[in-house]
């Protein structure tokens, strides 16, 4: 027979794991059911964040593509301001001593339509942005313009056209409240590099039409950038394309240096033997030794 206490204490532990293993499914019921609403409640915000990457990569896409279309307008102006430059520069080496007035006023005229009708078209696709992004696409163009400008300056003058004075004519093109569009020193410096190769042409121009005064002027000044500019490259942190015209313009200046040398030491040969007509002497009339 049973005793009492000993059958209690047999269905109490014969019940237990029954009732441990139902306590344990709750649990679990509990978890999957805490589970399957945290999943609930995450999809609204993965659906949120889907919404704003695309939302950002749309932003991307439009903004690279506008700037694509501005690098291809800036492009167009700089072809357009390179053209017309070189069309200034042309009308220059039409100067001589009998119309170097009419010439350079003329020039002065085209050199001030670049301006107003092309570098204007320029600085409005430029101003108040970054430019330094699109320096590659309009650099052609503006280094031509210092060309040009000096160039005419150099003719008129006789003195450089400084970088403060190029961009002082640039600023009525630009509106005040943005950041206007200036000339930055490394264009300003590649332009006036190239300046030495038409000054050698203007150089042997003059010699033919006998100016050797105007020669020689321009024979210093070349010099004078040359010698300047040697201090001044070593010290630039991307200078590879100045190096290249750098040994364009010393080839410029050697050039501008025979010719007058060449002209004054064949002249005093042939005023030394009595030669009245030296003007074969590189095409020279009326030379003076």
């Amino acid at each position: 027979m049973f005793h009492a206490p000993a059958l209690r204490s047999w269905i109490s532990s014969s019940r237990s794991p029954i009732i441990m293993a139902s306590k344990s499914k709750t649990h679990r019921l509990h978890q999957l059911s805490g589970t399957a609403l945290q999943s609930i409640a995450k999809r609204p915000r993965t659906i949120t964040t889907e919404s704003y990457m695309k939302d950002a990569f749309a932003n991307y896409a439009g903004y690279l593509n506008e700037l694509n279309e501005k690098r291809e307008r800036v492009v167009k102006a700089s072809r357009d301001i390179t053209i017309n430059s070189k069309k200034v520069i042309f009308q220059v080496h039409r100067i001589s001593r009998d119309n170097k007035e009419e010439v350079l006023k003329k020039a002065e005229a085209d050199l001030e339509a670049v301006k107003d009708q092309y570098i204007s078209r320029l600085v409005k696709e430029l101003q108040g942005t970054d430019f330094w992004k699109l320096r590659r696409a309009y650099s052609p163009g503006v280094q031509e313009y210092v060309e040009a400008a000096t160039f005419c300056k150099f003719c008129r003058t006789g003195t450089l056209l400084d970088l403060e004075e190029l961009n002082a004519g640039l600023l009525p093109l630009s509106d005040p409240a943005i950041e206007p569009l200036q000339i930055n020193v490394f264009d300003y410096l590649l332009g006036l590099a190239d300046l030495t190769g038409e000054l050698m042409r203007l150089a042997i121009g003059r010699i033919s039409d006998g100016e050797l005064e105007f020669a020689e002027k321009i024979c210093r000044f070349s010099r004078d950038i040359y010698r300047e500019l040697t201090l001044v490259v070593p010290l630039m942190d991307n200078n590879s394309d100045m190096k290249t015209k750098m040994d364009t313009m010393l080839q410029s200046v050697l050039k501008i240096e025979n010719a007058c040398l060449s002209v004054h030491v064949r002249g005093s040969e042939y005023t030394l033997l009595g030669s009245s007509d030296p003007s074969f002497l590189m095409g020279v009339p009326d030379m003076q030794s």
